[in-house]
Order: C-alpha cells, then sequence, then structure tokens
C-alpha cells in the first residue's frame, strides 16, 4: 500500500471514529478528502473483521459498532434506552414498513388514534423523523426511520426488515384466542386492520 493510500485510509479510519452518528459518503469526504473512499472502506472493513470493533454500513451510512460476540460484555456500561410501550412499537413498525407516512395513515392502519406523545418518544429516540410534507389537502407531516433505527435493530437497509413468512414464524402474527366477545367486537369494529398491513414488504428504500 503505498504512502498516499495509507494516509488517506488513515484519514477515513479518524473521521469514522470520532464521529458521534453514522456519517454517509458525502459526509466522510468532507473531512477526509478526495480519494479511493471505497477501497478505503472495504479494507477497514476486513482490517476490523476480526476485532472488537467491526466497521459496518446501515441504511447507506458507515459507522463503528460493538462486535455481536462482544456486546454482552458491555451490557453494565450500557446505557438502557426507555423500553418503548406497544403503541409505540406498532407505530415504529407501521412507520419502518410503509415509510413515509403521516399521522392519519398510521391511524388508519392501527385502527385507533395516535397520541402525540407516542411519535415524540419515537422521536425521542431518534428512531424516527420528520419527512417533508405530503401534497395533499391540510399538507400534513410525513414520517419516516432514521440510520439510528437500522443501527439499534442491526439492519444494513430496510429491505432486511423480517417478511410476513418471518413474522408468523416468529409467532407476531398469530391471531388471538377467538371468543364469542372477541368475535362480536371484531364485526363491530370494521376499521380493524388485518395483520399482514403491518407486514407488507418494504419498497421505498
Amino acid at each position: 500500500m503505498s504512502t498516499e493510500v495509507d494516509g488517506y485510509q488513515r484519514r477515513v479510519e479518524a473521521v469514522l471514529f470520532a464521529a458521534a452518528e453514522p456519517l454517509a459518503p458525502a459526509d466522510i469526504r468532507t473531512y477526509a478528502g478526495e480519494g479511493d473512499l471505497g477501497a478505503a472502506l472495504e479494507t477497514l472493513m476486513a482490517d476490523y473483521a476480526p476485532r472488537g470493533i467491526n466497521l459496518v454500513q446501515r441504511g447507506g451510512r458507515w459507522l463503528f459498532q460493538t462486535a455481536p460476540d462482544c456486546a454482552s460484555v458491555l451490557t453494565a456500561a450500557r446505557e438502557v434506552p426507555k423500553k418503548l410501550g406497544r403503541a409505540a412499537l406498532e407505530t415504529l413498525a407501521i412507520i419502518a414498513y410503509h415509510e413515509p407516512v403521516t399521522r392519519a395513515d398510521i391511524e388508519e392502519i392501527r385502527g385507533v388514534q395516535t397520541a402525540r406523545g407516542t411519535l415524540d418518544t419515537l422521536m425521542e429516540a431518534n428512531f424516527v423523523r420528520p419527512a417533508g410534507r405530503r401534497e395533499s389537502p391540510g399538507r400534513p407531516m410525513q414520517y419516516a426511520t432514521t440510520p439510528i433505527f437500522l443501527v439499534h435493530f442491526g439492519l444494513e437497509t430496510r429491505r432486511d426488515l423480517p417478511g410476513i413468512a418471518e413474522l408468523k414464524a416468529a409467532g407476531l402474527l398469530d391471531p388471538p384466542a377467538v371468543t364469542e366477545e372477541s368475535e362480536a367486537d371484531s364485526r363491530a369494529n370494521t376499521d380493524e386492520p388485518e395483520p399482514d398491513a403491518l407486514a407488507s414488504d418494504p419498497s421505498n428504500d
């Protein structure tokens, strides 16, 4: 490896190491300058693959993260994020599978109103971000997931989200036991979404 190439790779490594958030290639070039970024990233990925930290790509952005087999070592030192409630998890799933979506879209799929605090919680966790306004009457705000969402759930892109078959295999789409009361409630609530509405394959990466 030439001194020039080695120097550029070291600059890329330094930028990624110091970054507080995952960086897009354009961000890396802003600090490291121009060079063969693809080659530098591939070499760094290979160099760090057997180490305790790895260089990974999440949603087209790059970052260093703890190697999966070493994650348990840091359990005691890691800041545990606030556990998301069921409403927040359902809302996050809808956004991830259907983004960009508006509050009305979310409520239509869930069949219930979405509390303002639910979206605030997801944005505070940096899992969800505003994604511009829809060009429709009222120009409602749209929401989408963030690179931090991908990092937290170990996804490279939204295409890595589990499909319907995987969710069923995990028991996440199994219907609840049907009773006369629940059957009557189901008939009364014609707006209740089908389980597959939460698990359509993502297509807008």
